[in-house]
């Protein structure tokens, strides 16, 4: 079953981090293979916010829409996502923003496998290579939003 964990050092701080995955909204806008996002519910409470968030993959003409609950702990800096419906038979997703020097680790986590065999042997490789670059577009996005690190900010 395919399983991913990657650590990355960005120049970042982690609640600016934490900030802009918490973001899902904006998930269509940089991140590969997302075509769509769309949050059914929001609910708070003691800090913690839970959506349920519906996203829209698709490379070339395959397209698939999954459920999913997101955990938002701002305090612990993290995000956990919990699948509910959809393409595949579990996925698990965690991230983690841990302080480091002037930035942070990111630490990404993603295990999944998908219901059909005939999808995971089409889809797999895509799937694979796209959460490998899940991190970088999300740094990328980062040095966008917050400023690439090293650059002159103007006054």
């Amino acid at each position: 079953m395919p399983k991913f964990d990657s650590v990355r050092r960005v120049q970042h701080s982690p609640e600016q981090m934490f900030a802009l995955v918490a973001d899902v909204e904006r998930y269509p806008e940089f991140l590969p293979m997302c075509e769509a996002l769309t949050v059914r519910s929001r609910k708070e409470r003691d800090g913690i916010a839970v959506l349920v968030a519906d996203m829209s993959i698709g490379y070339k003409a395959i397209r698939e829409t999954f459920s999913s609950q997101v955990v938002l702990k701002p305090d612990d800096l993290a995000i956990d996502v919990k699948y509910l419906d959809g393409p595949f038979r579990y996925l698990e997703n965690r991230w983690r923003f841990v302080a480091a020097g002037d930035g942070c680790e990111v630490r990404f986590h993603i295990d999944y496998e998908f219901k059909s065999r005939i999808l995971g042997a089409v889809m797999g490789a895509v799937f694979d290579r796209a959460f490998r670059m899940f991190s970088s577009a999300f740094e990328t996005r980062a040095n966008a939003i917050y400023g690439a690190p090293g650059a002159v900010q103007p006054a």
